[in-house]
């Protein structure tokens, strides 16, 4: 019994002991890093140094007034020095770079030798240390997944749709997923030509001056586009993904595709988006109760949507 009891107090003390020596591995295992130990990248006056993230660049510091650089998209960063009057070896910056979901650090060494200066650096796996960015609810890499999910699935909303100049838009599915929106639609064309898409616009405007030229109207931005296709001959599917937003039952939220063409013809999708039930995306199906009110122009189709949660 006495052997027993030992035991059982044993087993309890290392159960205990556990979380506490986890945290103090996790304590021990992280200590500051001086740019001895931090990765390397030799520059030079006459070389552009391109470094490229994985996924889009939220913010770059360079430490001095050494270093030239800018961001020409959004996964790239571009550094120069500003001049040659250094030696061999010199620190002139330090270069951090925080993306949607890790960040990296570089110490940027002259060099006087063009041979040795680096001229595309793409961020490794092992030079990324995890970083929780507060200003990112859902990544674009996981925006992309999601929306690809959304892509292959089926329609759930099978009965809004438009015709116009034998193109017909429908109105796919309306998912939700954090603080976005994924709006899934997709075009026949049943024309003889195919379609040359110059723009697709997302709008907010008033519903009883939607056909006026004096319309109060408020253009909106999607923060990500899963298709950049601009030509289609017989069916277009994509999936704009928007912040969400509320407003009120005057207003109409619409989607409206233009063609690159001499004659330009444009048709839309005008909806109220009541209330929107949040489900994981392109998992479960979000439920919906819609109600179409069709008016045609000579230019535009309009359908509103209202959409309630079940």
């Amino acid at each position: 019994m006495n052997i027993k009891k030992t035991i059982g107090a044993l087993m309890m003390c290392a159960i205990s002991a556990t979380p506490m020596m986890a945290q103090q591995t996790s304590a021990e295992s992280y200590h500051p890093c001086t740019y001895q130990e931090m990765e390397q990248l030799t520059v030079n006056e006459q070389v552009t140094t391109v470094i490229t993230a994985s996924e889009p660049i939220r913010f770059v510091d360079i430490s001095t007034d050494k270093i030239a650089g800018d961001q020409p998209i959004n996964n790239t960063v571009r550094l120069k020095p500003k001049e040659g009057l250094h030696e061999d070896g010199e620190v002139l910056a330090i270069v951090t770079i925080v993306t949607e979901r890790y960040r990296t650090q570089y110490a940027l060494l002259y060099t006087t030798r063009l041979q040795e200066a680096v001229t595309d650096k793409e961020i490794q796996q092992i030079e990324k240390n995890a970083y929780n960015n507060p200003a990112v609810t859902l990544s674009s890499t996981d925006m992309a997944r999601y929306a690809r999910q959304i892509w292959s699935s089926e329609a759930h909303v099978n009965n809004v749709k438009t015709k116009a100049h034998k193109m017909v838009m429908r109105l796919n599915n309306i998912y939700s997923s954090g603080d976005y929106f994924f709006l899934d639609f997709s075009v026949e064309n049943k024309t003889d030509v195919p379609f040359d898409i110059d723009q697709i616009r997302l709008k907010l405007t008033d519903k009883k001056t939607a056909k006026a030229t004096n319309s109060q109207m408020v253009e909106l931005h999607p923060v990500f586009t899963l298709e950049q296709t601009k030509r289609f001959r017989y069916g277009y599917r994509n999936v704009i993904v928007i912040r969400k937003m509320t407003f009120p039952n005057d207003k109409q939220l619409t989607i409206e595709m233009t063609e690159n063409a001499v004659i330009i013809h444009s048709f839309a999708i005008l909806r109220v988006l009541k209330s929107i039930h949040t489900a994981p995306v392109a998992t479960v199906s979000t439920r919906q109760c819609c109600k179409d009110i069709l008016s045609l122009t000579s230019r535009f189709v309009w359908v509103n949507l209202i959409v309630r949660s079940l």
